[in-house]
């Protein structure tokens, strides 16, 4: 076993329990005809030694970059954090002459014109996966939620698959696929779907068992560290977290700060109040719930794990919301709690607000365009 895996498996980092990271993947587009663009080499040299918190860093193809926050203590802390980061992008990126969105997708690329990052692993996941690295020109928002100890950290991890489809209709904002309106509100998760590590992480509650299991993967040749899992939640155990990895960029960091903070509400209710005890057989609707979301955002229909009871999942939402209402209070994160309830109601996400301006535009140029003001602050 390398050095790289007996690091991740031999140890769980100390982390605070229920801080924050986030992590989201952006769209670097042509001020021209608003495609996307490979400048991410020279976004990055414009970035180099630029004072913001957090990291910016390289993704697989060259027109793709990822920010992240440092440890975000609440929801303030990560709004702040990421303002700032958006801001200094921002910048940067206009003395290039490039835009920046948020949003699952783009609505008009190609994957096919897309080039691989000059970079050893992503090259090695080009040859790996063939078009399916280049097909991976989609962007994800991800959640490090701090855990005290590892089993715990497992526990958070499989009790979260209930809530899943929640945060996929939260921050869905990818209909459209090269051109075309798929009829999906996330469409972008067809495309980590299709890798083969993909999907839920085994069922094991214990650090020891979860090391069992990596050591038989790592036996068999397929997998070499921990980033070769795409589960929909993973531990991250060089940080001492779980990643929720399900959500599409949002179209703000905004609400990327707010859905950060009903997770974090949802975890500190999890671990708190222990409403449900994770056990496999959770996971029997586990893809059917994840489908519905994909598809119908808030009008998917759930199975509640353990029963044969339906929800529609707007309703299953608001019913969490207020579970975790206080919750959120003690967190500090009421107020986005309230503003996140306000979309629900009304029916809104990412995917929403792009198929309406293009509704009203008809023009997916157009409506590249209104995103990346959007994500710079310069629209609401």
């Amino acid at each position: 076993m390398s050095d790289e895996t007996e690091h991740e498996l031999g140890t769980f980092s100390q982390s605070a329990a229920l801080t924050l990271g986030i992590e989201l993947e952006l769209q670097i587009v042509s001020g021209q005809d608003y495609d996307l663009l490979g400048a991410a080499p020279d976004l990055l040299r414009e970035m180099a030694g630029r004072e913001h918190p957090g990291d910016v860093k390289p993704e697989i193809t060259d027109s793709m970059i990822e920010l992240s926050t440092g440890i975000c203590v609440d929801y303030v802390d990560a709004l702040g954090q990421l303002r700032s980061i958006r801001d200094t992008l921002v910048h940067q990126a206009d003395r290039l002459g490039v835009l920046l969105s948020g949003g699952g997708t783009h609505p008009f690329q190609h994957w096919g014109r897309q080039a691989i990052f000059d970079a050893p692993r992503f090259h090695h996941l080009s040859q790996l996966y063939g078009y399916l690295a280049k097909q991976f020109t989609v962007f994800g928002q991800h959640v490090h939620i701090g855990c005290a100890c590892p089993d715990k950290a497992l526990w958070l991890l499989h009790a979260f698959g209930r809530y899943i489809p929640h945060l996929i209709a939260l921050s869905a904002a990818s209909p459209f696929v090269q051109g075309v309106d798929t009829g999906f509100q996330s469409a972008r998760l067809n495309s980590v779907f299709a890798f083969p590590l993909s999907g839920r992480a085994p069922f094991v509650l214990t650090w020891d068992d979860f090391a069992a299991y990596y050591r038989k993967m790592i036996a068999t040749g397929v997998v070499k560290s921990m980033k070769d899992f795409y589960w929909d939640i993973r531990p991250k155990p060089e940080f001492g977290t779980i990643e929720l990895r399900v959500m599409d960029t949002p179209l703000t960091v905004e609400r990327a700060a707010q859905i950060a903070a009903y997770a974090q509400a949802l975890a500190r209710y999890l671990l708190e109040e222990k409403p449900v005890e994770p056990r496999e057989d959770d996971y029997l609707v586990y893809t059917f719930n994840r489908f519905q979301a994909c598809r119908f955002g808030y009008d998917g229909r759930l199975v509640v794990p353990g029963s044969a009871e339906q929800r529609v999942i707007r309703d299953d939402i608001l019913r969490t919301m207020a579970l975790v209402e206080v919750h959120a209070y003690d967190l500090g994160s009421t107020e986005a709690l309230n503003l996140l309830r306000t979309e629900v109601l009304q029916g809104r996400n990412g995917a929403s607000e792009v198929r309406a301006t293009h509704a009203s535009e008809g023009s997916l140029e157009e409506v590249v365009r209104q995103g990346c003001a959007r994500w710079a602050g310069r629209l609401p």
